[in-house]
């Protein structure tokens, strides 16, 4: 019996049923979200593609400034996602709308880290390199980046970028929700001050939710009837308003549910206790002795 792919994940459910606590007897998740961070609400509709947000983004974090061809338009050709020398980007989509002379109508939309209100890429993170502050920005702290790059894994709008350029200190690189402005001078983020459209509106998470669903009742014709990041993944500070479904201008499809609530309650669940890595590591023992006995059965000699 060899020890293959689909035989190991048996094993490993075998060990999970033997681990099983009783109910109750793990530590139950609970949300770390702060009450009311403050978020951006991006709506979409005013949105016009001037990438202003790119280049103010780039001045105030001390990033490359962004590529600015002849033709602005060439720019959009391709779909670009953040990275270590941009924290965010704005992406063109043709979604079928057309206008009164039958061509074809644009969307734009502006991509960063989204600040989750129970952020993944911080439950990843095994050494508290990442963490998520009481005004709603997830911080980064290089110090304590040793480089497993487990933010970038679990991060559910896959976000992080890493310095793969710098051979001596890379560093994991992120939209920083220009916390500084935010906490110590009372301003805005370089994006939402930037914008000649206001299309992003900064200020307290639930103050944008109330605006939010006030243009949507108010304008039926004009929105959905859906705030993004209002509850995807537990919410998020930086939240959407759109005239388009969302996963046509590439915003994923996420449930409600934080992602850290299923990681971290199968991680208390196996290791609340001492026993339970014993016993799990006990399973595999007993499946390994197993798999070297029939590996020296001589009746299993020469067949495959």
């Amino acid at each position: 019996m060899l020890l293959s792919r689909r035989n190991f994940f048996k094993i490993l459910g075998a060990a999970g049923a033997s681990t099983a606590l009783p109910a109750g007897s793990a530590q139950a998740w609970s949300s770390k979200a702060p009450d009311d961070p403050y978020g951006c609400l991006v709506d979409l509709t005013r949105c016009v593609g001037c990438r202003k947000c790119e280049e103010e983004c780039a001045r105030v974090n001390e990033l490359p400034a962004p590529e600015r061809p002849n033709c602005q338009c060439t720019i959009f050709e391709k779909n670009r996602r953040p990275d270590d020398d941009a924290f965010t980007v704005v992406n063109r989509y043709f979604t079928g709308r057309i206008d009164n002379f039958n061509k074809p109508v644009p969307t734009y939309a502006k991509v960063q880290c989204m600040h989750c209100q129970d952020p993944a890429c911080v439950s990843a993170c095994i050494v508290g390199a990442l963490t998520k502050d009481e005004t709603g920005a997830v911080r980064y702290n290089k110090d304590k980046c040793i480089g497993c790059r487990y933010c970038m894994v679990a991060c559910p709008f896959e976000i992080p970028a890493y310095e793969y350029d710098d051979p001596i200190t890379p560093k994991v690189m992120k939209c920083t929700f220009c916390y500084d402005r935010i906490s110590k001078d009372g301003g805005l983020p370089g994006c939402a001050g930037i914008c000649p459209t206001e299309a992003i509106t900064f200020g307290k998470r639930s103050t944008l939710l109330k605006v939010g669903k006030k243009r949507v009742k108010e304008n039926p014709g004009i929105y959905l009837d859906h705030i993004y990041g209002e509850k995807e993944v537990g919410g998020t500070s930086w939240m959407y308003l759109s005239s388009v479904p969302f996963k046509k201008v590439k915003l994923p499809g996420l449930p409600e549910t934080p992602s850290p609530k299923l990681s971290e309650t199968i991680h208390h669940s196996l290791f609340s206790y001492l026993w339970s890595p014993i016993a799990l590591f006990g399973v595999l023992a007993a499946f390994m002795s197993r798999t070297k006995k029939e590996a020296d059965n001589p009746d299993n000699k020469g067949g495959v």
